[in-house]
C-alpha cells in the first residue's frame, strides 16, 4: 500500500491544529524527517513497529485497571508508535511556563496554611478555599522541608489553535511517569536510525531526578538518607508504576503494614531490625495516610505518621493536604495566584473555566449543556464528566439536575478541539486527539525531564484521551535545535 493511500483518511480541520501538519497539508518543518521515515515504509514494516511496541508494553506487564460498577479489569495499556514531536523551543516555552505555576502553587497552599493573605486580600474566596474536600486543617501553620508542599507534580497541557493551555494540575498522588519511560523505551527501540538521526533529548534519567529531589527533602543532618515509596498494595491500579519507581529512585517499596512510628521516627520492619525511614514518596491518598489523624477504619496508613512529620523527623512528598490546590474550582484562579505571588503574567493561560457555584455561571452553564465540558470538582481520570455535545438529551437533562442539587460541586469549560496527531489505525494513518502530561520535580530547585506522557484518544471522535475511558498513550520526542 502506498504511502498517499496509507493517509487517506487523514483529514485536516482548519479548526483543530495538527501536530505533524500545517493546514494546507504540508508537513511541518521539524516534521519532516518522520513524516519522509513513515513514507518510505512498507506496511508490512509499519505493521512490524506497532506489533513491537505494543508486544513491549505486554512483556513488562504495563497495566492499569478500570473500575467498573460491579469489579475491576485490568488491561494493558494501548500504545501507538508514531511519536508527537515537540521542536525544543515549544518545550523550552512549556518548561518555563510548568516551573512559573508550580512556584506558585507551593506558595500558594505555604499561605492558605498558614497566614492566608490571598483570601484576606480577596483574590481568591475564602469559601473556594476553606469548603474545598481536600484542605487539611491539620496542615495549619505547618511549613514542609524547603518549603515544598508538592515535590511531584504531573500537569495536563492541551494545545488548541490559540495555543497550549492547562486543563488541570495533579498534585496529590500524580501518576503515569512510568508510561512516559515505557513509550520511550518501546518505541526508541522500534524506530532506532529514526531516533538517532532526529537528536531527540532523553527521558530516562527522570527516576535520577526524582531520587535527587527526594533527598533535598530528607531532615537535616541525615547522612545517606534512606527512601520509601508507600504503595496501597498489588491491588491500586498503579502498582505497576510503583514498583518501577521503586526501582529507579533505590526505595524499598512497602505498605503500611511495613512501617511503625517510634519515639517520634518511623521505621521500617525488616528481618534484621528496624530501619528509619527518612523520605517517604506516599502513592496513599491523604485520607489512608495515618488513621490516628485521618480515616480512622484505615489499615493502608501508619499511626502516628502525621506526629513524626510535623516533629521534621520524616519527609513526605507530597504533603497532605496539597489537593486543595488541585481543586477545579481552585484551579480557575491560578493565574490569579501568579500575579499576585510572583508579579508576573503567566506563561500558560487556564481553560476558560465556569463555576457553578456562581449563580450567572451556573445559569451559563445549564443554558449551553449541549455546548460545554461539565466535571466534578473533585473527580479525575475522565470519571463523572459529561461532554455536552456527544451526549444525548436525556443524559445532558439527568445531569442537569445534579447540577441544580449541588452547584458548587461542578465547573463547566469549552468544549476544546485538542490537537490531534498520527495515530497508525487498522495500517492507516488517522488523526486522534491528544494532550501532554509533563513531570514536574521541586525541591531545592525545580527539575524537568524534557518528555511526557503523551495521551491518546484512540476511540475515532472521541475527545476524552484518559485510559479508563478508551484512550493510550504515545512517545513525545523533543527535539535538540
Amino acid at each position: 500500500m502506498s504511502t498517499p493511500d496509507r493517509f487517506q483518511d487523514y483529514n485536516l480541520d482548519e479548526r483543530v491544529y495538527d501536530e505533524m501538519f500545517l493546514p494546507a497539508g504540508e508537513p511541518r518543518e521539524h516534521c519532516q524527517r518522520l513524516f519522509d521515515a513513515l513514507s518510505d515504509f512498507s506496511g508490512e514494516q509499519l505493521a512490524s513497529v506497532q506489533e513491537r511496541v505494543t508486544r513491549s508494553f505486554s512483556n513488562e506487564g504495563i497495566t492499569f485497571t478500570v473500575y467498573g460498577d460491579e469489579e475491576a479489569e485490568e488491561r494493558i495499556i494501548p500504545v501507538d508508535c508514531i511519536p508527537r514531536l515537540l521542536p525544543k523551543a515549544e518545550w523550552d516555552f512549556l518548561d518555563a511556563g510548568l516551573t512559573q505555576r508550580l512556584r506558585t502553587l507551593n506558595l500558594f497552599l505555604q499561605d492558605v496554611y498558614g497566614d492566608a493573605g490571598i483570601v484576606a486580600d480577596g483574590v481568591i474566596p475564602a469559601d473556594v478555599v476553606y469548603e474545598c474536600p481536600h484542605y487539611r486543617p491539620e496542615m495549619r501553620g505547618f511549613t514542609p522541608p524547603q518549603g515544598t508542599w508538592v515535590a511531584v507534580c504531573g500537569t495536563d497541557v492541551v494545545r488548541t489553535n490559540d495555543g497550549f493551555r492547562v486543563l488541570e494540575d495533579n498534585l496529590r498522588v500524580p501518576s503515569g511517569v512510568s508510561y512516559m519511560i515505557a513509550n520511550r523505551k518501546a518505541t526508541k527501540a522500534s524506530l532506532r536510525r529514526l531516533y538517532r538521526d532526529s537528536r531527540v533529548q532523553e527521558v530516562e534519567h527522570y527516576g535520577r531526578l526524582l531520587q535527587e529531589t527526594l533527598l533535598e527533602l530528607a531532615p537535616d543532618g541525615r547522612v545517606n538518607p534512606r527512601l520509601a515509596l508507600l504503595t496501597p498494595g498489588v491491588y491500586n491500579s498503579a502498582f505497576y508504576e510503583h514498583m518501577f519507581l521503586s526501582r529507579e529512585i533505590g526505595a524499598e517499596l512497602v505498605e503500611g503494614r511495613d512501617l511503625i512510628v517510634r519515639d517520634g521516627f518511623v521505621y521500617m520492619r525488616t528481618t534484621t531490625g528496624l530501619q528509619r525511614i527518612d523520605v517517604l514518596y506516599r502513592r496513599v491518598d491523604d485520607d489512608f495516610l495515618d488513621p490516628s489523624v485521618f480515616r480512622s477504619d484505615s489499615v493502608l496508613g501508619v499511626p502516628g505518621l502525621m506526629d513524626a512529620y510535623r516533629a521534621g523527623n520524616v519527609a513526605l512528598a507530597n504533603a497532605p493536604g496539597t489537593g486543595v490546590a488541585d481543586d477545579k474550582s481552585v484551579y480557575a484562579y491560578v493565574p490569579d495566584m501568579v500575579r499576585y505571588y510572583l508579579n508576573e503574567e503567566p506563561l500558560l493561560e487556564n481553560v476558560e473555566t465556569h463555576l457553578c457555584r456562581n449563580s450567572e455561571d451556573l445559569e451559563y452553564t445549564l443554558d449551553n449543556l449541549d455546548k460545554l465540558v461539565v466535571k466534578r470538582v473533585g473527580e479525575s481520570g475522565g470519571y463523572g464528566m459529561l461532554v455536552g455535545p456527544h451526549a444525548t438529551p436525556a443524559e445532558r437533562a439527568e445531569y442537569a439536575e445534579q447540577v441544580r442539587a449541588d452547584p458548587n460541586d461542578f465547573i463547566s469549560q469549552p468544549t476544546l478541539d485538542l490537537s490531534r496527531s498520527p495515530c497508525l489505525i487498522e495500517g492507516n494513518f488517522e488523526p486522534r486527539h491528544v494532550d501532554l502530561r509533563p513531570f514536574i520535580l521541586h525541591g531545592r530547585k525545580t527539575r524537568i525531564v524534557p518528555g511526557a506522557f503523551c495521551r491518546v484518544a484512540l476511540r475515532r471522535g472521541s475527545l476524552v484521551v484518559n485510559s479508563s475511558q478508551g484512550g493510550g498513550g504515545k512517545d513525545v520526542w523533543v527535539l535538540q535545535d
